[in-house]
């Protein structure tokens, strides 16, 4: 069976509008971007729905650079059991399908405002957490604090039960993560 056709990481206009953008600028001195959209134009430089109100996070180049990698594995892993073609990232605009989105953005909300040096820890948690606990986070955080700018209550807990909650040997912790986020709101 060939494998499904998509664009960025899953994807797929034909099944959904609904995807985040991932827009990285040519210059690697300026932070990347995620928007939300529910619209897809039919050219490679999208221009609809990227809106400040649409805009989730903004992330310097430096923490993007340290998590891209670990995402891409992830999300393409992920791709491959569904027989869906891998993505890559680069710079301009790459679109996410959407509950791959919500686990990127949730990943990013978790280190926007984080010591760079957390990230690792941060990578550990966010790889502890099964698809469905990100994906429920990040509805929690994005029904009160969605927007780029309003860093508060689940968003503040987010950056710290993923960066200051250590991870022992095997011993994932996802009950303490959610335990840690609900003691934090």
């Amino acid at each position: 069976m060939p494998k499904k056709k998509a664009l960025g990481f899953g994807y797929i206009p034909e099944e959904s509008k609904h995807h985040f953008l991932l827009v990285t600028p040519k210059s690697p001195k300026e932070d990347v971007a995620v928007y939300e959209r529910f619209v897809w134009d039919d050219a490679e430089e999208q221009r609809t729905d990227i809106l400040e109100e649409n805009l989730k996070v903004t992330l310097d180049r430096h923490k993007w650079n340290i998590i891209k990698e670990p995402l891409t594995t992830a999300f393409n892993s992920r791709l491959k059991e569904k027989d869906v073609i891998i993505g890559k990232y680069k710079n301009g605009h790459v679109p996410v399908e959407r509950l791959l989105g919500k686990e990127m953005v949730l990943l990013m909300w978790a280190i926007e405002d984080s010591d760079p040096q957390l990230i690792p820890m941060a990578l550990k948690n966010w790889m502890g957490l099964s698809r469905e606990e990100r994906w429920w986070l990040f509805t929690m955080a994005n029904a009160v604090t969605g927007h780029a700018d309003d860093k508060r209550g689940w968003r503040k807990a987010i950056r710290y039960a993923l960066t200051e909650n250590p991870i022992d040997g095997e011993d994932k912790q996802q009950g303490s993560i959610l335990e840690m986020l609900y003691k934090n709101t």
